[in-house]
């Protein structure tokens, strides 16, 4: 089971720290607390009613519903400001700076990243990897499939609040854009070029999609159809990830070492 509209957490995250930035009183380190709550309630919401289904239409039914959260916050003009966004929003000089943002949401993404860790490699991450590899014979030897689904559904939701929330100290405004599914489809694209199956292999992905977008799009307003065929080259010649594949290696040469070893 993948996050197929993944964006609509992200935009939760950054509109719940806005809006609780600008329409009331209560202090910043509430609105970033409070994102990450609002994406999880919002994706146990939704993954309570797709999390009954798998594979394509599991996908098709969180887009569905992901593009009517879309469609409310682009709508609502009175509480999200519509199309339009929310622009201007003041931070404390702490983190309101150039160099105040930078060090803030490197230490929040550090933490993250860690809490992340500290997870895939628990047993409890062991037993969704097993489900993502085989949930039939998962399910066949006791393990509730569907609320390990539901619980990485929330955490997912959760985490991708956080980094919404950090959208709004790093660019000061919100706007419906993060909420649309085409946002979703980049991330998906990240975590392909990357590795699925690795825990750095998105952050790799995510890195080439900015790379590519600063350097090709210095040249020519085209680059997505240079992103476009470096993602068919990749799916042909690398399907595992860029990172994926250096894995790969990483384990033939490891195991040749070791049959040599043994003999």
């Amino acid at each position: 089971m993948y996050q197929f509209h993944h964006a609509v957490f992200y935009g939760i995250g950054a509109y719940t720290a806005a809006l609780i930035l600008t329409k009331t009183s209560l202090p910043v380190w509430f609105g970033f607390v409070a994102a990450p709550i609002v994406a999880g309630i919002m994706g146990l919401v939704i993954g309570i009613i797709c999390v009954r289904l798998s594979k394509l239409y599991f996908g098709m039914l969180q887009i569905s519903l992901g593009s009517l959260v879309w469609a409310i916050v682009f709508r609502w003009y009175a509480f999200t400001g519509g199309d339009e966004g929310i622009h201007g929003i003041s931070l404390p000089a702490a983190i309101g700076s150039g160099r105040g943002a930078y060090y803030f949401v490197l230490a929040v993404s550090a933490v993250s990243l860690l809490i992340l860790y500290r997870i895939v490699i628990s047993p409890f991450g062991r037993t969704f990897q097993a489900i993502r590899d085989n949930p039939a014979r998962c399910e066949a030897i006791g393990i509730n499939v569907r609320r390990h689904q539901l619980i990485g559904e929330i955490i997912a939701a959760a985490f991708a609040g956080i980094a919404g929330s950090m959208f709004v100290v790093v660019e000061g405004s919100v706007f419906p854009d993060l909420l649309f599914w085409t946002l979703s489809l980049e991330i998906l694209i990240m975590c392909l070029l990357g590795g699925w199956f690795t825990f750095l292999g998105p952050m790799l992905g995510a890195a080439i999609i900015v790379m590519l977008r600063s350097v090709a799009g210095s040249y020519t307003e085209y680059w997505t159809m240079i992103l476009g065929i470096v993602l068919m080259l990749l799916i042909f010649f690398l399907p595992e990830g860029v990172l994926g594949y250096f894995q790969k290696i990483s384990r033939h040469i490891r195991g040749k070492k070791s049959i040599r070893e043994t003999a």
